[in-house]
């Protein structure tokens, strides 16, 4: 396994395990109407469901004590003004940086279900992946309700947010958030669209390489942000591939941490991919990119001023956050 920090290494593990596990664009004018608006209580619309297929609960008493075992969940209670029904969360949920004050019960995927019972939650909030369905189940044995929501993908970010906004009683806000993510996504997009295409490979992790594939929202950031994936016929999120494969294809740059650069070039055989021989590197921010939530636009504008320095004019100015 690559060695990484503790934090960036939670980073890394959050882009990778449950594509893992599983063996695994936002539209620019879409707008929450009033069909997401909640119904009054005990009504529940039809398309009103979670990743499982149940239905979403709008009885407000369901959401007076969530776990969130799922960080992009975390991050976007917190965006949508919801934080203080949250009573819990997985070791994983570390943004925004005041998620690490509520207590953490252990992983998101097969989840400790007596850890999470005491905190006597009223709902709780999983990733849903296969490996979750026996959680949901023990949980509704418990008698507590559990909502399964996906997100490898941005358009699953903007389904997610407006499904929590519904089951939070906080519609309007999530709708503030999703604006916000899809007009920043737009307008790089706009920018970027007839400028010249550098190739990009963007490995996730060594021991097995595993790299962006279609499936992510990584993919979908690099497009937005003006650049091709050399992997995007692979459909899974972070398929497997070898070293000599990233060399035959030879992308014009790599994607990769500080931590993760230092490791590559330490390893001779790396040597083999063009970039790396010629220090053609895109340095990327775990902080930013680790997950897809309402940092997608904050994400696609530092990538687009790595990928096209002479459009940073046009660009939204990027910001500074920590890894």
């Amino acid at each position: 396994m690559l060695f990484l920090p503790s934090r960036m290494r939670r980073v890394a593990l959050l882009l990778v395990v449950p594509c893992v596990a599983l063996s695994t664009c936002a539209r620019a004018n879409e707008r929450v109407d009033d069909s997401t608006r909640a119904p009054a209580p005990g009504v529940v619309a039809a398309a009103d469901t979670d990743d499982f297929g149940a239905a979403l609960p709008v009885d407000r008493s369901f959401a007076e004590r969530v776990v969130s075992l799922n960080p992009t969940v975390t991050e976007v209670i917190f965006a949508i003004g919801a934080e203080s029904r949250l009573v819990g969360r997985s070791v994983w949920d570390e943004f925004p940086p005041a998620a690490q004050v509520i207590p953490a019960v252990g992983n998101g995927i097969r989840p400790n279900i007596e850890a999470v019972l005491q905190l006597r939650p009223t709902l709780v909030i999983l990733y849903a992946t296969a490996e979750n369905r026996s959680a949901a189940d023990a949980f509704a044995r418990a008698g507590v309700r559990t909502i399964a929501l996906r997100v490898d993908q941005i358009d699953q970010f903007i389904t997610l947010t407006q499904r929590l906004g519904v089951v939070l009683g906080a519609v309007d806000r999530a709708a503030m958030v999703v604006d916000s993510v899809q007009r920043t996504l737009a307008r790089i997009r706009e920018v970027t669209r007839t400028a010249h295409r550098p190739s990009v490979a963007w490995p996730l992790w060594q021991q097995p390489v595993m790299v962006v594939g279609r499936g992510s929202y990584l993919d979908e950031l690099i497009e937005i942000a003006g650049g091709h994936n050399i992997f995007h016929d692979l459909a899974a999120p972070s398929p497997p591939v070898s070293l000599e494969e990233i060399a035959r294809r030879n992308p014009d740059v790599i994607v990769a941490s500080v931590v993760s650069r230092s490791t590559m070039l330490a390893k001779p055989q790396w040597r083999a991919v063009r970039a790396v021989r010629d220090g053609n590197w895109i340095t990327d921010n775990p902080a930013l990119t680790g997950r897809p939530s309402v940092v997608l636009g904050m994400a696609a504008t530092a990538l687009a001023h790595a990928l096209h320095p002479e459009l940073a004019a046009q660009l939204p100015r990027p910001r500074t956050v920590a890894p």
